[in-house]
């Protein structure tokens, strides 16, 4: 396993300059790996690999399509085993298995909490809005034995730092008290990822996370607690639940949670998960393969008037249902306290 050589360059740009490292420098140390498993069967068949890392901050490459410039991302590998996962290829970095291996070879970075907190302390730091599970989902099941997003919120709130989080796991209902202090002094964005509510397809391409339903019981929880809450409905998966009737099962669905607004996202298969998932195509959908080399020919994303016929019909459906149609992770907005330096307030960026 690779740790020394795995830099701020190896996909996943970690951490502000103030810090005084290379550009190359080593995200962290092999002497500071410890690698556990669990006889649990929650955990059963996963390995840990815990570290210390030497930054939290992680800066998008200015080339990225996404409207945040800094990100958070406490694990690497995910528990939830989506077979389309792009993140798929960020392990092969470490010389992990990018199919398997991502799935079941997690890295947590068990001092995250206390490093963010001296990030955002630095002099240097901004207060720039910091997005979290844009890359692996940071309530995956690890999260219940490691509980670093405790911890990671609380050093945002108390920093009256922006943020937003995208995930598919209903433990961020854990976290409710600490997501309504931190959305009294910032901005905070919650988005919940359902592309789908077919239960078929979901117990195969996303074998490892909470039903589409309970999902949405996340968003109807969170409205409840005046916590506005978006749904990334993604992905949506060719010829699988890009039915009509299907996706107005799967708006229906969103809108009756209570979600403030829905954003379609058509899958996108990048090395690493183009691999991953082709061959779990041919094993379920066989007859699908063919048409999707055709629909991929051009490479990671499906052609644009693809891509606008579903946006277009999903934001008909969210019209008809009464919700905003291209808004995912719309922040609760509250007053907030006067300053006591005559600092900057951060710039609040969306989520998607």
């Amino acid at each position: 396993m690779r740790w020394e050589n795995l830099t701020t360059g190896s996909g996943e740009s970690e951490g502000p300059a103030e810090h005084g490292r290379a550009a190359d420098a080593a995200l962290f140390g092999a002497d500071a790996v410890v690698t556990r498993t669990f006889d649990t069967p929650e955990f059963r068949g996963i390995t840990f690999h815990e570290v210390r890392a030497r930054s939290l901050l992680n800066r998008v490459p200015g080339a990225s399509r996404m409207p945040f410039e800094w990100t958070v991302n406490p694990y690497r590998g995910c528990t939830h085993a989506c077979v389309y996962c792009f993140a798929r290829k960020t392990h092969s970095y470490l010389d992990l298995d990018t199919g398997l291996g991502f799935d079941s070879q997690i890295v947590v970075k068990v001092n995250a909490p206390e490093l963010l907190r001296r990030q955002l302390g630095s002099r240097r730091w901004q207060g720039d809005h910091v997005a979290m599970g844009t890359n692996v989902d940071c309530y995956q099941r690890a999260e219940g034995r490691y509980r670093l997003m405790p911890g990671i919120i609380g050093a945002l709130r108390d920093h009256a730092n922006p943020f937003s989080i995208l995930t598919k796991g209903t433990l961020i209902l854990r976290d409710l008290d600490l997501l309504t202090q931190a959305a009294e002094v910032t901005d905070v964005g919650i988005s919940v990822s359902v592309g789908f509510t077919d239960p078929e397809l979901w117990r195969t391409v996303e074998p490892g996370t909470p039903s589409p339903e309970r999902r949405l019981d996340v968003v109807r929880r969170l409205g409840e607690r005046g916590i506005d809450c978006g749904v990334l409905m993604a992905p949506v998966i060719p010829f699988l639940s890009d039915q009509e009737d299907r996706l107005r099962a799967t708006v229906r669905a969103i809108a009756a949670s209570g979600a403030t607004s829905v954003t379609p996202l058509v899958l996108h298969l990048r090395p690493g998960a183009r691999e991953w998932f082709m061959a779990w195509l041919a094993r379920h959908h066989p007859y699908l393969v063919g048409r999707y080399r055709r629909l991929y020919a051009d490479g990671a994303y499906a052609p644009k008037w693809y891509q606008r016929r579903i946006t277009r019909q999903v934001h008909d459906l969210a019209r008809e249902y009464g919700i905003g149609p291209a808004r995912a992770g719309m922040p609760r907005r509250t007053e907030r306290p006067e300053p006591e330096a005559e600092a900057p307030d951060p710039v609040q960026l969306t989520l998607l």
